[in-house]
């Protein structure tokens, strides 16, 4: 290691080398040096760290432009990720690591994204316990939320932190960066907007709404439950009228730190249940792929009745996005792949999907597996030559013997009679 070099800021090498090991896990998209982690790695990784902590040591880091990417939206329109090279992923990481070791502890209980210790599932829970106990809910959504955060106002959330110079200087750098479009023009953003794709944005989004909205919630609302993950916010009330004061006033404070709400999805939600007599023309909002609405549910105390309870289980939207990926992981007209290569494909998709969405009732997520078992089931028929009642019958057998897919091995076999229906 070079020892002349002035070191300027408190960065080891050891500190960049753990950096890029929890980097490496991460997305595999090139900047706009076209550097992949295999050329990463061919011209030397140690080599390629030192340059790194010596730049970033010595404060001389200076990013490169992000590479824009645009991804499409469930609405017709496209959102825009801004992606760092390999290089300044790693040195965003250096500083997140640094950075959130010495603010996390305070941030607000009621975080829940992106934050060491804290989980989606924990934030859902809260959510839950929250509807069963106050009748209202506001369904937060903040326009743009990253393409708006102020510069200067993020900055002055660093300084309030008590941050050290050289953070500052290279938050602000950041915050900078050009973006290149595909046709290899930059432009800048201005003096707002932090690029969704970059390894610290989602720590800044946090401190950012920390002040904005955690902290004056907690000083100016405290009888206000609210559940907030990154920049989605679910807030209970106990009646409709604190319900549309608490908006009224969000939408007062988001003007005062350079925010808007997105009037068409934030919305005043009424949690109706069997004791719950209101009306109100909106009972439903989503939250972290979960719907929350008024459900069904079969009575322990009374077996045959039924009531009505208002609770959360996989959304439409997150069917549908599972159904795509069932379709696009496999090809289901290939008759030569075997059963054993569609479940090598599959299983950790599965595993993910019941592990994450069977929180709560898993009638819904029953019904959206069901869509693969039928997708099997067709493929199955074409490879053996069969009829769907034969089918049927091999793959129960085969179920029952040694279930060699994930949602068989817990309670989502498959069920003749719907199987018998699906064709």
């Amino acid at each position: 290691m070079d020892v002349h070099v002035q070191r300027t800021v408190p960065i080891s090498y050891e500190m960049v080398a753990k950096a890029y090991q929890k980097v490496r896990q991460g997305g595999k998209a090139v900047g706009v040096d076209g550097q992949s982690w295999k050329i990463f790695e061919e011209q030397g990784v140690e080599k390629q760290l030192y340059v790194i902590w010596n730049r970033l040591s010595s404060g001389s880091y200076h990013p490169q432009a992000l590479r824009e990417v645009e991804i499409p939206k469930k609405n017709g329109k496209k959102r825009k990720l801004g992606i760092p090279t390999l290089r300044d992923r790693i040195a965003q990481e250096v500083a997140r690591s640094y950075m959130e070791k010495r603010i996390d502890h305070e941030f607000h209980e009621n975080s829940y994204g992106y934050r060491p210790m804290k989980s989606s599932h924990e934030a859902l829970e809260e959510v839950r316990k929250n509807c069963l106990e106050k009748d209202w809910v506001v369904d937060l959504d903040i326009k743009q939320f990253f393409d708006e955060i102020d510069h200067d106002l993020m900055l002055k959330a660093v300084d309030h932190m008590h941050e050290e110079r050289w953070l500052k200087v290279y938050i602000t750098r950041w915050l900078k960066m050009k973006i290149e479009r595909s046709d290899g023009s930059q432009y800048d953003r201005g003096d707002k907007g932090t690029p969704q794709g970059g390894v610290i944005s989602p720590l800044l989004a946090n401190l950012y709404l920390h002040f904005a909205l955690d902290k004056w919630l907690t000083h100016h609302h405290p009888e206000i439950r609210f559940v907030r993950y990154a920049d989605d916010v679910v807030l209970h009330c106990s009646s409709k009228e604190e319900a549309e004061n608490i908006l009224a006033a969000i939408r007062a404070r988001l003007a005062e730190v350079k925010l808007s709400l997105n009037e068409e999805k934030s919305r005043i939600v009424y949690c109706k249940d069997y004791a719950r007599r209101e009306t109100h023309d909106q009972v439903q909002f989503g939250f972290l792929g979960f719907s929350f609405q008024p459900r069904k549910s079969e009575s322990r105390q009374f077996p045959g009745t039924s009531f009505t309870t208002f609770s959360g289980e996989i959304s439409g939207e997150s069917q549908h996005k599972i159904w795509s990926e069932i379709r696009d992981t496999i090809n289901w007209r290939d008759s030569r792949q075997s059963i054993t290569e569609i479940a090598e494909k599959m299983n950790a998709k599965l595993r993910g999907w019941i592990n994450y969405f069977g929180l709560f009732g898993k009638r819904k997520l029953r019904y959206t597996l069901l869509y693969f078992d039928k997708k099997l089931l067709k493929w199955f028929m074409r490879r053996h030559k069969s009829g769907y009642r034969a089918a049927i019958r091999k793959l129960t057998i085969l179920n029952a013997k040694a279930p060699i897919f994930h949602h068989w091995r817990y309670g989502f076999g498959i069920n003749v009679k719907e199987m018998t229906r699906a064709v």
